[in-house]
């Protein structure tokens, strides 16, 4: 996939790089053109304005620091991570539930993904002007439709409801209404309709050299995903059983791989981000592999919990490839620091100096993104079955996963025991994979977990992030505080 960094006004849309499709990049000077440019131009300018859509899944305020906090620091699988006296600006906050509206964290991700929302509405907009083949206007159309969707899935999961921009901004009434917010379900109802009709444009499968651009069944996890949260058992499971039943998927014997580059684009893999380490323009997600790599080398923020790291089963073969410890030979043959900071550190994200396509830059890694994977979609499965009641399949769907991990198949044998059974399953097959606190939330357990883990989690004001007050400020209070903040 094309992909294009670019930053843009109403007016003028500058074009800061453009890099070509696969690992290899293009340079080209920065220039200045109009949206008429790109209009009249739409073999260029197509893939220019969908390409600026993607690139925001690479920066900063979407993906790393600020949503690394948010998403993983927060839960009981993680804590703060570096050293004592460095609190992230606001990490130390995050990870003790004391944070507030002016929390520097919950500003940079509204911004980073509402970045993304205005990059899609001006891709959608300005596309569907172009003269070009319809089928492929409606794949750029789609694909901008389904990246909306997933910004505002992480919005949604975030704030509850939110500013609904489905058009571009073009007066003070438009600015008005994005400054106002929605009711979480009219979110809801936005990303279940984008990404369905994403998905009617969208290709099944991608050629090598197009990896990253997202698919019919990249449409379908989200689907899949955002039903698991409103409980639509139904939905989760149809969307669900469409993945599973295309044949085109399947667990790795290796759960370890998944995590290497050697296991990006394998049969496990759903949607990833595709990053680029090395070459003339590295391409990465910003510093996603420096912020949390082992310290002093990298920041060494986000690292795992002792209480994650005691809640594996001995036999259970994730533990290792999700988490590594002081003094431990890593797998490429690299001995883990005895004098670093912290006992552990997050696996995943680890990138190896020596045999993955280490290109000297820390901040741009070949670190891939993995959005959506085979075996969180056989634990929507299992949910979904479970809870309407239809054990069989439900069981059959967990111990997939459960046998890759070196397990025996589950004893669960009622509704009860089975739903508790797969709430740990997706603690341990998802670890530090930035689900478990919005896991905990949905399903209703994030106050007993999260207190007894020495956070101070508040019932009723915490089942949501604060909005930012400085959003709040912008808006002359048209947007309205989440309860008890």
């Amino acid at each position: 996939m094309k992909k294009n960094i670019l930053t843009y006004s109403l007016l003028v849309i500058m074009l800061v790089l453009n890099n070509s499709c696969g690992k290899e990049f293009l340079n080209e000077p920065p220039r200045t053109v109009t949206i008429d440019d790109l209009i009249n131009n739409p073999t260029e300018g197509a893939p220019r304005l969908a390409g600026a859509v993607y690139n925001k899944l690479y920066d900063w305020d979407v993906h790393t620091f600020s949503w690394i906090g948010v998403s993983s620091i927060t839960s009981d699988d993680a804590d703060k991570g570096s050293e004592l006296g460095d609190a992230g600006t606001d990490k130390d906050q995050l990870d003790s539930w004391t944070f507030g509206p002016s929390s520097f964290s919950f500003n940079e991700l509204w911004v980073g993904l509402f970045d993304g929302v205005g990059r899609a509405a001006y891709a959608i907009k300005y596309i569907n002007e172009m003269n070009m083949p319809e089928a492929d206007k409606q794949r750029y159309i789609a694909e901008s439709k389904l990246l909306r969707a997933y910004f505002y899935f992480n919005l949604v999961r975030c704030f509850g409801g939110v500013p609904k921009i489905d058009k571009v901004l073009e007066s003070q009434d438009d600015v008005a209404q994005a400054s106002t917010r929605a009711t979480e379900a009219e979110i809801w109802a936005f990303i279940e309709k984008d990404a369905t009709e994403a998905m009617a444009a969208l290709p099944l499968n991608v050629p090598s050299a197009e990896r990253g651009r997202v698919t019919k069944y990249a449409a379908m996890a989200l689907l899949a995903k955002a039903s698991l949260y409103q409980k639509k058992w139904s939905a989760a499971k149809s969307y669900a059983d469409q993945i599973i039943n295309s044949g085109g998927f399947g667990l790795l014997d290796d759960y370890a791989i998944v995590w290497r580059e050697v296991g990006e684009y394998s049969k496990e893999s759903v949607w990833e981000v595709n990053a680029i380490g090395g070459g003339t323009q590295p391409k990465g997600v910003q510093q996603y592999t420096n912020v949390q790599d082992i310290r002093p080398r990298g920041w060494g923020f986000n690292t795992p919990s002792a209480d994650l790291s005691n809640s594996y089963d001995p036999a259970d073969k994730r533990r290792a490839a999700t988490i590594m410890y002081r003094g431990q030979t890593l797998w490429d043959g690299e001995v883990f620091l005895n004098s670093a900071p912290n006992e552990r550190y997050s696996y995943k994200p680890f990138v190896s100096r020596t045999q993955e396509s280490w290109g000297g830059d820390q901040d741009q890694t070949n670190k891939n993104y993995r959005v959506f994977r085979y075996g969180e979609i056989l634990l929507i499965k299992a949910e979904a079955e479970m809870e309407l009641n239809n054990l069989t399949p439900a069981k059959d769907a967990l111990d997939l996963v459960r046998v890759r991990a070196g397990l025996p198949k589950t004893t669960a044998a009622t509704q009860t025991d089975l739903r508790q059974a797969i709430y740990r399953e997706r603690r341990w097959e998802m670890a530090m994979e930035h689900d478990r606190t919005f896991d905990l939330r949905r399903t209703g357990r994030a106050g007993a977990v999260l207190r007894a883990h020495g956070k101070a989690f508040v019932d009723g004001k915490h089942d949501l992030f604060p909005i930012p007050q400085i959003q709040i400020d912008r808006s002359s209070n048209r947007l309205t505080q989440n309860p008890g903040y």
